[in-house]
């Protein structure tokens, strides 16, 4: 029972640190990195485990789902330039220098685990800058390219991660006999996800019940990347596949009534293993900082240190000398890109250089390492110090950079979502029958009714939209006060009274000016 009172304890002060970051403006990740530190310097404090081969599984699966779903085929090709230059020689000239910097100040750590040290803290999360980033409206090329990285470059860093992780287990590392296998794991990988993607969504297709629905989401999710471990493919690639696959097949094949809860679910759990990862690492700092002698403490802040810079400064030299020859490449040969806002520009390359926050992915593969690992205790300290000292460094004056820079792009974003709304009205008209009944007829007025607000240009931020999203919020409140009376007198009982609610709800969150309005101003 008193482990149950310790959970509930933390999560609860994990939840009142994420909404102090709301109020306070700043991403959520960066107060639960504080709140691991706290807990890392609590007395007595417990000291939970769980088995490596899991640790992947349960925090990186759902992340990459959750990612690879959303994620934009369309920016993926369009930045392809910029994200092949992150996604894979940032990473690996990352790797390379924190080996170089950690092997430098412990020359007894071997080669294979100061690689998977570079690998673990390699890869940047998009989750702290797109919190900081978005509500500012920056260029969409910024946004794009980082969620496409943060996407691409868990594969990448992880990919590296597992061959020095093996190389350890091992005893050696030779290129000559990893190199096929490496090769069929990514072939095999980028032919297993689309196909378990494809089967998943079929199945999902036939289920109607939501609960069901959304477990099996779950489940197809960790069955996706046991399968691939297993028959020795990439877990993470594979995974990534499976979830850009459904991404593209489920919108037009999911139902509403299931694609709304499955939303809400996803999200809190996401939110959840961001919270207990957090919670976790600090968990298991403690034990680390206690058991090391003064002198062992003073090595292990000091490599923590060095890597932390090392990271930062890597990034920054990369991605601005790349993005100064991209910039070079266009002045002297001509090349423009397919649409202006794919431009490259110094300010834009500064915002993505200082967008390198580390997060979840770095802290689930650190605690992922079996326990014999050499150094694995300096590894894990390392790892949330990077996470921890980018997250407050980085995290906390990114909105001031992009402030000062003054970066926009006319919001293209909402020019094709006026677009969009025009040609769906347009088709949603041109779908009802010329003559018909009065229901037909009342449709076609509500349908015109939407046509000529898009025509004019009504949204969320014009008069027009501000004054409807008003009179509909009262409208609503006013029904539901006279549903919660009609219970109260006992004019129907609860089985009406949540058969009316439910109603109610669809109804406030199925209008597109008030859910418009109200994504504008949360």
């Amino acid at each position: 029972m008193r482990e149950l009172e310790q959970i509930l304890a933390l999560f609860v002060a994990a939840v009142l640190l994420a909404a102090a970051a709301r109020r306070a403006g700043a991403p959520y990740p960066v107060f639960l990195a504080v709140g691991g530190v706290l807990l890392a310097l609590i007395p007595g404090a417990p000291s939970p485990t769980l088995p490596p081969e899991l640790v992947l599984a349960l925090f990186v699966a759902p992340i990459l789902v959750d990612a690879g779903y959303d994620a934009s085929l369309r920016d993926l090709r369009d930045n392809w330039a910029p994200l092949l230059s992150l996604v894979v020689f940032a990473v690996l000239l990352t790797t390379a220098a924190v080996a170089i910097v950690a092997r430098a100040l412990v020359p007894e750590l071997p080669w294979a685990a100061a690689i998977a040290l570079g690998a673990i803290v390699a890869p940047p999360d998009a989750v702290a800058a797109t919190a900081v980033l978005r509500p500012l409206r920056p260029p969409q090329r910024i946004l794009g390219i980082l969620e496409g990285e943060s996407l691409l470059n868990d594969a990448s860093a992880l990919l590296i991660y597992r061959l020095a992780v093996g190389a350890v287990a091992a005893g050696g590392f030779s290129v000559q006999a990893v190199a096929p296998t490496f090769l069929l794991g990514l072939l095999g990988s980028l032919a297993a996800g689309p196909a378990l993607g494809w089967c998943v969504q079929r199945l999902l297709e036939r289920v109607q019940h939501i609960p069901t629905a959304i477990i099996l989401q779950f489940i197809g999710t960790f069955t996706v990347w046991l399968v691939a471990e297993h028959v020795g493919l990439s877990g993470v690639l594979t995974t990534v596949c499976f979830a850009m696959t459904l991404g593209r097949t489920a919108p037009g094949r999911t139902p509403a009534r299931i694609r709304i809860p499955t939303n809400a679910v996803w999200a809190t759990v996401i939110f959840a293993l961001n919270i207990f990862a957090f919670i976790f690492i600090g968990l298991q700092i403690r034990p680390i900082l206690v058991d090391l002698a003064p002198a062992a403490r003073e090595q292990y802040l000091a490599v923590a240190g060095a890597v932390l810079v090392t990271v930062i400064v890597v990034r920054i030299a990369w991605h601005m000398s790349f993005n100064a020859a991209i910039r070079w490449r266009d002045r002297h040969f001509g090349f423009h890109p397919p649409r202006p806002m794919l431009r490259p520009s110094v300010g834009s390359g500064l915002v993505i250089s200082w967008a390198g926050m580390r997060g979840i992915v770095t802290l689930a593969a650190a605690l992922a390492l079996p326990g014999g690992f050499p150094s694995r205790d300096l590894i894990v300290l390392t790892a949330f110090s990077v996470v921890l000292g980018t997250l407050l460094v980085q995290g906390l004056t990114l909105k001031m950079l992009l402030r000062a820079l003054n970066l926009h792009d006319g919001d293209p974003v909402a020019r094709e979502e006026h677009l969009a709304r025009h040609r769906l009205m347009e088709a949603a008209l041109a779908q009802l029958p010329a003559t018909g009944t009065a229901a037909v007829n009342l449709v076609r007025k509500d349908l015109k009714i939407r046509l000529g607000q898009v025509q004019r240009g009504d949204g969320p931020h014009a008069s027009f939209g501000v004054e409807y999203d008003t009179h509909f919020r009262s409208a609503v409140r006013a029904a539901r006060r006279a549903l919660l009376q009609m219970r109260e007198t006992g004019d129907i009982g609860d089985d009406a009274f949540h058969t009316l609610e439910n109603d109610l709800d669809w109804m406030e969150v199925s209008d597109p000016l008030r859910a418009a309005n109200a994504d504008a101003t949360e």
